[in-house]
């Protein structure tokens, strides 16, 4: 621990988190103990105010275990990082750009509702509306882990707005998402390697947008990958970012690549079509969102389209969990 400061902070740092979590199991325990004897009570006095505080603690009781469940379905290597994902519209046009938005402010308000911080990354305006790409970060324990049950494509049908003879139509659009890295993981890149282009911010961002060359494009040569950064205020802090995830990309490609199995770690990629969709999405002629690995299905589209993801990620991880899914 004196010798190696790095480990010791490592090794603090999951100290506190196995407290926080014995803590919290402790604490549950002390609430369901006190709820039980609270209910003795009510019961032999008849007291209904006191039953219906009683449910009301059961309720709150329930959603804490809930979210406890979860913690523990989440056991892959980098579940507990950070989260890097990225949206891009299928074939479509105007139609799948338009949802590729719809999606980024769905997960939006996902991140918002779980009390998780959230950094616009890059984002890149459609020709005509809706968005050619986004992404983002998402801070938070188990971000990843969670965020890792929506990779894929997801397909909307619906009544088009666009479409002055009100037809019907199926847009498609994926999800991307990768770990962000810790310190101790962080890659070295050569810097021979990078081609550095800078270009002024698009979107919204009061008057600085579009008065300097802030945003940044990083080009690595030797394998394509490229990023992009607009979200801050000046092209050191861009340049930061995109290189954070930078190497974020580079080592997950290392990772399928050590592995020589691409598939056990990210899933078969497919085309953002027909037959591809993880998730449907019906708006007319009836409303309902399916998922199609674990066949969970709910009529409350609006609901879900506001961020109301919990219950299909929550099936998701039970489904990978019976099923010996790797992450």
């Amino acid at each position: 621990m004196w010798d190696d400061q790095e480990k010791a902070r490592r090794l603090l740092a999951e100290l506190s988190e196995l407290k926080d979590l014995v803590g919290l199991w402790d604490r549950l325990w002390a609430e369901a103990s006190d709820l039980e004897e609270l209910d003795l009570l009510a019961r032999e006095e008849d007291d209904v105010d006191l039953l219906r505080e009683v449910e009301s603690g059961l309720e709150r009781l329930q959603r804490e275990i809930d979210r406890l469940e979860e913690e523990s379905l989440l056991g892959g290597e980098f579940d507990s990082h950070d989260a890097i994902v990225s949206i891009h519209p299928g074939a479509g046009g105007l139609e799948s750009q338009d949802w590729a938005e719809m999606l980024l402010r769905m997960y939006l308000r996902w991140a918002e509702n779980r009390g998780f911080k959230v950094d616009l990354n890059d984002v890149q305006p459609g020709e005509g509306g809706g968005i050619k790409s986004a992404t983002f970060t998402v801070h938070g324990r188990n971000a990843y882990g969670l965020l890792l049950a929506e990779k894929g494509v997801h397909r909307l049908v619906r009544i088009s707005p666009f479409d002055a003879s009100s037809r019907r139509h199926t847009s498609f659009a994926s999800l991307d998402v990768i770990p962000m890295l810790a310190e101790e993981e962080r890659v070295e890149i050569d810097p021979k390697d990078l081609r550095v282009e800078t270009y002024r911010s698009s979107g919204a961002g009061g008057q600085h947008v579009n008065v300097t060359d802030s945003a940044v494009r990083i080009t690595h040569l030797p394998t394509g990958i490229v990023v992009s950064c607009q979200n801050e205020r000046s092209q050191i802090q861009n340049r930061a970012t995109a290189m954070r995830i930078l190497e974020a990309r580079l080592f997950e490609l290392a990772r399928r690549e050590r592995e020589k199995e691409i598939e056990k770690l990210r899933g078969e990629r497919k085309e953002i079509g027909f037959g591809s969709q993880i998730r449907s999405y019906v708006l007319h002629p009836y409303r309902m969102v399916k998922d199609h690995r674990t066949g969970m299905e709910t009529g409350n589209v609006d609901a879900v389209l506001d961020g109301e993801l919990d219950g299909f990620i929550d099936a998701y991880l039970r489904w990978k969990a019976a099923k010996g899914v790797r992450s």
